[in-house]
């Protein structure tokens, strides 16, 4: 094999893509060559005409490529979960987040919310704050991220909080991770990965969405706020081998 795969990427994914870049290289001898936007996004591109080799998306983004016949289902691979979570400037006093009652009184007590516009975690956030009946009051003083890493606004002074994906959260220096929303307020997104049917690189792709769920890749995943699936739709158990 050589040359390069071309991937599409969550932003979620950005940290284990990187972090894995040059393990893939030693063991293929190819390239990635990677691009990270919001799954909203990314799907807008590949509707406007882009290609790649290898996606990974939400869950519910890459099953909708499957069904259109863009993504080879046989190749489709669940790579990780996360949690959305909550971010402070480092150095800052760490808010009570441990109850809904607590996260709703950090919320309003903050100058202003980070949350990003076309992210899951962005949209799930606005769905949230909705169902609590805060979203008036959120909004009108809320900094909203277009695309990128919304701690990033805290750390310019621009928000008191940022709200985002775990392993996004933790692509951002200078800020402290207060961590993940209560649990039961949510439902963890799921990552998922599969290669485009147009692909001339199959040999490569299906190596990499091979790495990408063996317990190689685990390390890169725990240590970017991610937890490992590592499985098949079909097969939750083990990894699928080539």
């Amino acid at each position: 094999m050589h040359g390069s795969v071309r991937v599409l990427s969550t932003l979620a994914l950005a940290g284990v893509v990187g972090a894995l870049a040059e393990r893939y290289r030693a063991k293929s001898g190819v390239r990635i060559d990677a691009d990270f936007a919001p799954t909203v996004r990314l799907l807008e591109r590949l509707k406007e005409g882009e290609t790649a080799d290898v996606l990974i998306l939400t869950d519910e983004g890459l099953a909708g490529l499957i069904s259109d016949g863009n993504v080879i289902p046989e190749s489709r691979v669940d790579v990780a979960r996360s949690w959305v979570g909550l971010a402070v400037a480092a150095g800052r006093p760490l808010p009570d987040i441990s109850t809904e009652a607590a996260l709703r009184a950090t919320l309003l007590a903050a100058r202003s919310v980070a949350y990003s516009r076309l992210g899951a975690s962005g949209i799930f956030f606005a769905q949230l704050i909705a169902k609590m009946g805060i979203e008036k009051e959120i909004n009108h003083r809320a900094t909203v991220v277009p695309m990128g890493f919304t701690a990033e606004r805290v750390v310019a002074g621009d928000a008191d909080v940022a709200i985002q994906q775990l392993s996004e959260l933790n692509q951002v220096k200078g800020i402290e991770i207060v961590g993940p929303l209560p649990k039961h307020l949510q439902t963890p997104a799921v990552f998922s990965a599969g290669r485009m049917a147009g692909s001339k690189q199959i040999a490569a792709s299906d190596l990499l969405l091979t790495f990408l769920c063996s317990p190689e890749a685990t390390p890169a995943l725990l240590e970017s706020g991610l937890e490992r699936l590592g499985q098949t739709r079909e097969e939750r158990t083990s990894c699928r081998s080539d």
